[in-house]
C-alpha cells in the first residue's frame, strides 16, 4: 500500500474550510449544492481510504488470504498491520456513527410526523396545531407537510403568513432535507466536515427566503415575516430534516433580503473566489485520484499474491 492512501484522510482538513469560504461567496442555491456535494465527495474518499487500509492488513491474515486464494504474501511494509488495525477501528466507528445518525433521523422524523398527525388539523399540505406557542416547520415525507401552530398564525398578518408558508413550501419543493441528511452522514464519516453543517443550513434557509420573496412578490414582506416569526417562535429541538422558518442567523437573513443583492452572498473579489475554488477543486481531485491510486496499488498487490502477475522490480 503506497502513501497515496493517506491523502483522502487529510484533505478534508483543507477542503472543508475552502468549501465553507466559497459557499459564502455564492448564491444560496449554488452554495447548498456546493457544500453538500463537497462534503459527500470528501467523506466518500476518506471512507474508501479507511477501507483500503483495513483491507490491506486483512489480506495478511492467513484465513483472509485463503479466501482470496493468495499463494504469496501481499506486498507491503512492516507498518501495514498496525495502520490496518487503526483503520479498522476508525472504520468501525464510522459505520456505527452512520447507523446511529440514520436511525436517529428515521426515529425522530417519524415521531414528529405522528405528533403532527395526532395533534393537528390537516388541510392540503398544511397541518395546523392548536398551540399558543409560535412554531412553523416543514416536515418531509410522503406527502410532505407544513406544520404551523395557531400561535404562529396569530403572530403574523395575512401577507406575512403567505410568505411564511411559501418559505416552508420551498423547503419541501427543493428537497432540502436530503441536503441536510447527506451532510449529516458525511459528518459521521469525517469530523472535519462538521464545519459545513452551519453554512449549509444557512444556504438552505436563504434559498427558501428567496423563493418566498419571489412567491409573494415583495422582499420586505418576506423579510418582515421571517423576523416576526423568529421573535415569536420558541426554541424547540427538531430532527435535522425538519426545517423551521426561524432557523439560522435571522438578522443576516433579513439583511440579505432587504439588500439590493438578491443572492445574499458576501462580496468577495473575483480573484479571491477563483483562488478558493481552485483550492477546493484541487482538494477534491487529489482526494479522488489518491483513493483510486491506492485502490489500484492494492489490486496490483493482490494479483501478485495470487500469482497472476510477476512481482514488481
Amino acid at each position: 500500500m503506497n502513501y497515496a492512501v493517506w491523502a483522502p484522510l487529510l484533505v478534508p482538513l483543507l477542503g472543508a474550510p475552502a468549501a465553507r469560504r466559497l459557499g459564502d461567496a455564492l448564491p444560496p442555491r449554488l452554495a447548498a449544492w456546493l457544500l453538500a456535494g463537497s462534503a459527500v465527495a470528501l467523506a466518500a474518499c476518506s471512507t474508501a481510504a479507511l477501507c483500503l487500509l483495513a483491507g490491506a492488513g486483512a489480506l495478511r491474515l492467513p484465513p483472509v488470504a485463503a479466501v482470496g486464494h493468495l499463494v504469496l504474501p501481499v506486498v507491503g511494509d512492516q507498518e501495514t498491520i498496525p495502520a490496518a488495525c487503526v483503520a479498522a477501528a476508525l472504520l468501525t466507528a464510522v459505520v456505527v456513527a452512520l447507523v446511529r445518525t440514520a436511525r436517529r433521523h428515521v426515529v425522530v422524523a417519524g415521531r414528529a410526523r405522528r405528533a403532527a398527525v395526532a395533534e393537528g388539523t390537516a388541510a392540503g399540505d398544511l397541518t395546523v396545531v392548536q398551540d399558543a406557542g409560535a412554531d412553523a416547520y416543514a416536515l418531509p415525507g410522503r406527502p410532505g407537510r407544513i406544520v404551523v401552530t395557531t400561535g404562529m398564525l396569530r403572530a403574523l398578518d395575512p401577507a406575512e403568513r403567505e410568505a411564511l408558508l411559501a418559505h416552508e413550501r420551498a423547503h419541501l419543493a427543493g428537497r432540502h432535507h436530503l441536503f441536510l441528511t447527506a451532510v449529516a452522514l458525511a459528518c459521521a464519516c469525517h469530523p472535519a466536515l462538521r464545519m459545513l453543517r452551519g453554512p449549509l443550513s444557512y444556504a438552505l434557509e436563504r434559498w427558501a427566503d428567496e423563493s418566498a420573496a419571489t412567491a409573494v412578490g415583495d422582499r420586505r414582506v418576506a423579510a418582515r415575516a421571517i423576523g416576526r416569526a423568529a421573535l415569536a417562535s420558541r426554541p424547540v429541538l427538531r430532527p435535522h430534516a425538519a426545517l423551521p422558518a426561524a432557523a439560522g442567523p435571522v438578522p443576516r437573513r433579513v439583511a440579505a433580503l432587504l439588500a439590493a443583492d438578491t443572492a445574499g452572498a458576501r462580496h468577495v473579489g473575483g480573484r479571491g473566489v477563483r483562488a478558493i475554488a481552485a483550492v477546493l477543486l484541487g482538494c477534491l481531485a487529489v482526494s479522488a485520484v489518491c483513493a483510486l491510486e491506492a485502490a489500484a496499488d492494492l489490486h496490483g498487490s493482490i494479483e501478485v499474491a495470487q500469482g497472476e502477475s510477476p512481482p514488481p522490480g
